[in-house]
């Protein structure tokens, strides 16, 4: 059994590593440094870490003020209260600048669970990845949150990162190579490709085990960095294999899905089915009533497997 560790855990730890190593690197957070994880940094480099409050729009605008000073800014908050109530901040101060803010929302899509739908991002890399010059990423587990987060730090210009609140399996071993920009692929087969983004990459990897025990052999794809897109990793799946499924846990308008539909029809038209939130708002439940629930399963990736096999008769 994998171990279970939530990126949002992994995100504090490395924070203390980078701020040790890097004295630009400063932190803020929007009261919820508990929850966040950022509490950790500021038990090591207090000095370099400010609570702003709760007042998501000021918590990025001072974030953009410190930037614009040649500080390294990781700014955290729940991912409703970054990409929604302090969206035309992130826009304007941030994005439209170029400036260098590392935005760091934990607590993202409908595994939140209980605080419900009002808290449940799942338009969160739609809204992202549409302003101009922003690098979006959204982890599978512990390994590639830490790594992806320590390029971010060594990037200019500002990132969003996707970061989630339940422990999820580690998938990747330290060793692995994990680069921004840069699909992984987890699985070789020439079948059909299983392009997964965050948790839902480890549902992928079960659904790929299962139909192999069947005879089909499944291409699996870590998507963890929604922009700047691997177009080739799309274009080898959409070439390659007999088509795509996508998996996220997020909308399917928008995000993932969305992203490679855009790459195939530019450059390799190919039958695509998604997997994810079907333009409804999440509700509150345990988390993994509501990843079933919602259609957020390996069983769920089987039967898109199972659609396109029925396409291609």
């Amino acid at each position: 059994m994998a171990d279970k560790i939530a990126t949002r855990q992994a995100y504090g730890e490395v924070l203390v590593e980078l701020g040790l190593s890097c004295l630009d690197i400063v932190v803020l957070d929007g009261d919820l440094s508990k929850s966040t994880m950022t509490t950790h940094f500021e038990s090591s480099c207090g000095s370099r870490f400010f609570n702003i409050g709760i007042a998501e729009q000021n918590l990025f605008g001072v974030a953009a003020g410190l930037a614009a000073s040649g500080k390294t800014v990781f700014a955290s908050t729940f991912a409703m209260f970054a990409a929604g109530r302090a969206y035309e901040i992130i826009r304007n101060s941030i994005g439209y600048t170029g400036l260098n803010v590392k935005i760091c929302a934990t607590h993202a899509g409908i595994t939140v669970g209980e605080d419900g739908g009002s808290h449940q991002a799942i338009e969160d890399l739609a809204l992202m990845r549409v302003i101009p010059g922003m690098t979006v990423l959204n982890p599978a587990d512990a390994v590639s949150a830490k790594a992806l987060i320590r390029e971010a730090a060594e990037m200019k210009g500002p990132v969003y990162v996707r970061l989630g609140r339940l422990a999820v399996p580690v998938v990747y071993d330290q060793a692995d190579m994990i680069k921004i920009g840069k699909a992984r692929c987890l699985r070789e087969g020439n079948d059909y490709t299983i392009i997964a983004t965050g948790i839902m990459v480890n549902e992928a990897l079960i659904a790929a085990d299962q139909l192999a025990e069947t005879g089909m052999a499944i291409r699996v794809i870590d998507m963890h960095t929604i922009k700047p897109i691997d177009i080739e990793a799309i274009i080898g799946a959409a070439t390659e294999t007999g088509g795509i499924v996508t998996a996220e846990e997020h909308s399917v308008i928008g995000g993932l899905g969305s992203a490679v539909a855009e790459v195939t029809s530019s450059f390799a038209p190919c039958r695509i089915e998604r997997v994810g939130i079907k333009d409804v708002f999440g509700e509150s439940g345990k988390p993994e009533e509501l990843m079933v629930k919602f259609g957020l399963s390996h069983r769920e990736i089987i039967k898109a497997i199972k659609a396109l096999q029925g396409q291609a008769l």
